[in-house]
């Protein structure tokens, strides 16, 4: 075997490798890591008619922020005959806020605060969608719930709700999300997604008339 050839081939095998890593590199950033963690368990209903209406959604997101009063109009419409499930699904690439956002609401979660804290994110989101100091708006939102400051901080900063982010990004990721908000009604996607209570309504009530046939 020639040197020459010897030094190609030791070039050659040299650049796979850089390939390799360049495009491992490249899914870490993009890819969340399965750690074995379950989605979050961000649900409101009791489900008496058996029918599920699931949303991925984004903290900074504006059109998540415009679809939020017409969820909160379906949540109180149907109250225990459904149930919504809010999971994570933060465009960080997009909104830089807004993983600290998602691990504000489910470190709210562990004191029995979550769907305040998701309330307050969505309808006061302008005002901290562009802030470069956004822990201390979202303390601010801690403080006015009644938390326990400290205990949210420690949280917040956990593997625990960071896994939970990751796995609820990973679900979606598996579901075809790829924006948001994005709605599942009895785990098949919305495609044309209604603007208004009427239109949900609509999906729904056929919904709660085919589960009850089963």
């Amino acid at each position: 075997m020639s040197k020459r050839f010897l030094l190609v081939l030791i070039v050659c095998v040299l650049g796979l490798i850089g390939v390799y890593v360049a495009t491992s590199e490249k899914e870490d950033a993009s890819t969340p890591k399965s750690s074995g963690a379950t989605i979050s368990n961000n649900v409101i209903g009791a489900n008496k008619k058996g029918v599920t209406l699931v949303e991925y959604g984004d903290f900074q997101c504006p059109a998540c922020a415009g679809y939020h009063p017409l969820v909160k109009q379906i949540i109180e419409k149907y109250k225990d005959d459904i149930q919504f499930q809010f999971l994570n699904f933060p465009l960080q690439q997009f909104h830089q806020n807004a993983r600290a956002a998602a691990r504000t609401a489910e470190a709210a979660g562990k004191q029995g605060k979550y769907w305040e804290m998701h309330d307050i994110l969505y309808e006061q989101q302008d005002s901290w969608k562009d802030s470069t100091s956004v822990n201390t708006i979202f303390d601010g939102y801690a403080t006015q719930l009644g938390l326990n400051l400290q205990q949210l901080k420690t949280d917040f900063g956990s593997n625990a709700v960071n896994e939970t982010i990751n796995a609820d990004l990973a679900e979606g990721q598996r579901l075809g999300v790829d924006s948001t908000p994005t709605f599942f009604l009895q785990g098949k996607k919305i495609e044309d997604l209604p603007r208004d209570l009427a239109g949900f309504t609509k999906l729904i009530d056929q919904a709660i008339k085919d589960a009850q046939k089963n």
